[in-house]
């Protein structure tokens, strides 16, 4: 009988594996894949954990924003009916502002009139003080002319002022 290289080498490899299964090579291999899969199982809960913690956060801080957006939605309107109320409020003190001045413009031309008529009035009075001693003089002569001239005159001015 002549046994080749061939079949002892499958003698070998089945006396090998014939011994692993003796002492339990497969139950440490099968022990080595479980714990891997746990360990796999483990790590895949983990992951979907921190995906829906991740998904949580996600949605508060969407919440957040949306509430942050609003917050300053409020914050705009109030300014603008601030702005609004302040121009208005500003608008008032202007007309008030422009309508004191006018009052101020209408007594200052008030007065300047009361004064230029005044000036006129004052001017014609004069005037009128020198046409009369001017006739006087002409027409009055002696000293009981120039007593009446000057109390004439004197009386004219007090009358006129």
């Amino acid at each position: 009988m002549g046994f080749s290289a061939e079949f002892f080498v499958l003698l070998g490899f089945i006396i090998f594996v014939l011994l692993l299964a003796y002492f339990g090579a497969h139950r440490t291999v099968f022990n080595a894949l479980d714990a891997r899969a746990r360990r796999i199982e483990g790590e895949l809960a983990e992951a979907k954990r921190l995906r829906e913690e991740a998904t949580a956060v996600l949605a508060s801080f969407e919440k957040k924003r949306a509430e942050a957006e609003a917050e300053a939605a409020g914050i705009i309107a109030q300014a603008r009916a601030e702005a609004e109320m302040l121009a208005k409020e500003t608008e008032a003190r202007m007309t008030d502002f422009v309508a004191r001045r006018s009052k101020q413009a209408e007594a200052k031309i008030a007065l300047a009139e009361a004064q230029a008529t005044a000036d006129v009035k004052a001017a014609a009075a004069e005037a009128a003080v020198q046409a009369a001693e001017a006739v006087l003089k002409n027409d009055i002569k002696g000293p009981a002319a120039d007593d009446l001239i000057v109390k004439s005159i004197a009386d004219l001015k007090s009358r006129l002022h």
